[in-house]
């Protein structure tokens, strides 16, 4: 979007898909854990954010994200959780920004990059707040089960990506 002044369509647009976000992030609280480590889900409301960043903006997906973090934590977490997930979701916006901007990577490698950088960014706000370098040791199996859930939120991103956000087919 040229301006930044959001008409009322688009933010019901935005409204719209944060909640969105919000239903998945909540629906995947009551999965069971996908492997044994902690603060490791599947990622299914950062579908959400790959959709924003290819059909709308990096400044619309910012703000969704902001917003679905912000109320998913009020409402099913803890305020710590919101740095967690502010700390992850900040690095996962800027490195799939990047990666979709330079053009040599498919959504599915735009979303495994943003899935890793979101688990770096959560190790990044613990070993702050927790004052230990030691948290980096999960690293590599984090970025492993990144690889997996990236590429298949990539891969249903494809599946959704021409979606209409409205009915007269835009």
């Amino acid at each position: 979007m040229s301006d930044r002044r959001f008409g009322t369509r688009t933010l019901c647009r935005l409204a719209l898909l944060t909640g969105v976000a919000l239903v998945l992030s909540y629906l995947e609280g009551l999965l069971p854990p996908v492997v044994p480590l902690p603060g490791v889900k599947l990622g299914l409301a950062n579908l959400v954010t790959l959709f924003l960043l290819y059909r709308v903006g990096v400044a619309e997906a910012a703000l969704v994200l902001a917003a679905r973090i912000l109320l998913s934590s009020l409402l099913f977490a803890t305020p710590a959780a919101a740095l967690y997930s502010l700390g992850g979701g900040a690095c996962a916006l800027l490195a799939m920004t990047l990666c979709r901007k330079c053009g040599r990577f498919s959504p599915p490698g735009v979303s495994v990059a943003g899935a890793a950088a979101h688990q770096l960014g959560q190790l990044a706000v613990a070993a702050l707040l927790l004052r230990s370098a030691a948290l980096f040791s999960y690293l590599t199996p984090l970025l492993l089960v990144s690889l997996v859930t990236g590429t298949g939120n990539g891969l249903i991103f494809l599946l959704v990506r021409d979606v209409p956000l409205s009915s007269d087919g835009k």
